[in-house]
């Protein structure tokens, strides 16, 4: 892999699939102690044209995360992307949010197939180099031979490195590998769209918030009026 990436609340059809996730981040449990080492997150995203005609409003979303994740501390995050012809890159381990920003800022989706396969097998790989705790990934299609990607989400899931899968859109051939592939790495699946942006964007700080500094990060952003926080702290009980 190459090295280098006022909305409304979300509609009652979508919260069952919320809760459910919720649920699954509490199985996962904290990923360090607050006073640990710091943490590590791979954030990944497809950046293939069909992405298009939401990327703005999902870069704004994700930017957000970086920023929780920055504020509670103790969270590193690496921003990895694929799009064009076999073109799949990370960046560096970065630290504050104006750096993945600007990362960010800089990717344009280009037409081409998924390359999760990719994407799976680089967090394996940063796992054998140093510990992660868990790998987020945003995508809407799957074109990959899914025993395949079923294989390496095993594999995840024997190191301890869970995929929490958000889908933009429908696709039920996305689903059906988002699903297996979270169920697997004993992760999370969750949908991810403009209608369910607000409270998802609640979620992804209440995840990140989590996974830098255990219950007491969350806590913190509980009393902020945080409706993730509080729903995560909720499922943790």
């Amino acid at each position: 892999m190459s090295k280098d990436r006022e909305q409304a609340p979300a509609p009652a059809s979508h919260r069952a699939e919320i809760d459910a996730f919720l649920a699954k981040v509490k199985a996962v449990g904290p990923a360090q102690a607050a006073q640990g080492p710091r943490g590590r997150l791979i954030f990944a995203l497809d950046a293939t044209m069909s992405r298009q005609p939401t990327w703005d409003a999902a870069c704004a979303l994700q930017a957000d995360m970086f920023r929780e994740a920055s504020s509670v501390g103790g969270l590193d995050i690496q921003l990895v992307y694929f799009r064009g012809l076999n073109e799949c890159r990370a960046s560096g381990w970065v630290e504050g949010s104006g750096k993945l920003a600007a990362l960010m800022s800089r990717i344009e989706c280009r037409g081409g197939h998924t390359q999760i396969g990719k994407v799976l097998a680089h967090a394996r790989q940063e796992h054998a180099r140093r510990r992660v705790q868990a790998l987020v990934f945003v995508g809407d299609a799957m074109e990959e031979p899914l025993d395949a990607l079923c294989a390496t989400a095993g594999e995840l899931g024997l190191l301890g490195v869970p995929a929490f899968m958000f889908q933009e859109g429908h696709d039920a051939v996305a689903e059906n590998a988002y699903r297996e592939i979270a169920r697997l790495s004993h992760g999370a699946w969750c949908r991810f769209d403009s209608g369910s942006a607000h409270e998802l964007g609640e979620l992804l700080r209440a995840v990140a918030a989590y996974a830098a500094g255990g219950r007491r990060a969350l806590m913190a952003l509980s009393a902020k009026a945080s409706p993730g926080a509080q729903a995560l702290l909720a499922q943790l009980k």
